[in-house]
């Protein structure tokens, strides 16, 4: 893990960062953080580091200490209407607005900004340099993978528990012998591919 960067030195400052980006189905889910230097919160760090345990524990950890954290997100429908960049942008913008606190600055991960009123910068890797950004990771990661884990029971036989919506083989393998579900993204090749093929036949 690397150490923790300070790049902003006031309080109110935010971080920010999305999960979901990469999967076939399910929404694109993001967080943003305030946390509270008075009430640190030990082990943070980029969420996918963390072992499941470990995320969970933390997950409450940082909704019961940090002084503002909301989740937010896009859904399929917006991520097949704006592609998936542009439904990221709009979740992590949602995340910012619906803080309690309106944050003085914003460190979002990555290397692109939303077009927003907010003072901010993008942090390349910024889940494992900046507390609050791997504090906003750990909220959308839980968020998001607690809700696949319950979409796997609406939509069985494709593996969500497990694999979270990515294109595992299993996954492929699933889409292929039982369709494409309203979870799935449509805008995505391996989705159009399946419907374009059923549309065939």
């Amino acid at each position: 893990m690397e150490p923790f960067i300070s790049i902003y030195q006031g309080e109110l400052c935010a971080g920010c960062d999305e999960v979901g980006r990469g999967p076939l189905a399910g929404d694109v889910v993001a967080a943003a953080v305030i946390l509270d230097p008075r009430n640190p919160i030990m082990g943070l760090d980029d969420s996918k580091k963390l072992t499941e345990k470990k995320r969970e524990l933390l997950f409450d950890e940082i909704q019961a200490k940090a002084k503002s954290w909301c989740i937010a997100r896009a859904s399929v429908a917006e991520i097949d209407s704006l592609n998936i960049l542009q439904a990221s942008l709009l979740a992590m913008t949602r995340a910012v607005q619906g803080l309690a606190i309106e944050p003085e600055h914003v460190l979002v991960d990555g290397n692109k900004l939303p077009k927003w009123k907010y003072t901010a910068e993008a942090v390349v890797k910024g889940d494992s340099r900046v507390a609050a950004i791997s504090a906003a990771s750990i909220l959308a990661k839980v968020t998001r993978d607690r809700e696949m884990v319950s979409l796997d029971k609406v939509y069985p036989g494709y593996g969500f528990a497990d694999h979270k919506g990515y294109p595992t083989k299993v996954h492929m393998d699933a889409l292929e012998r039982l369709g494409v579900t309203p979870i799935h993204r449509r805008s995505y090749a391996p989705v159009r591919a399946r419907i374009e093929q059923i549309a065939l036949f």
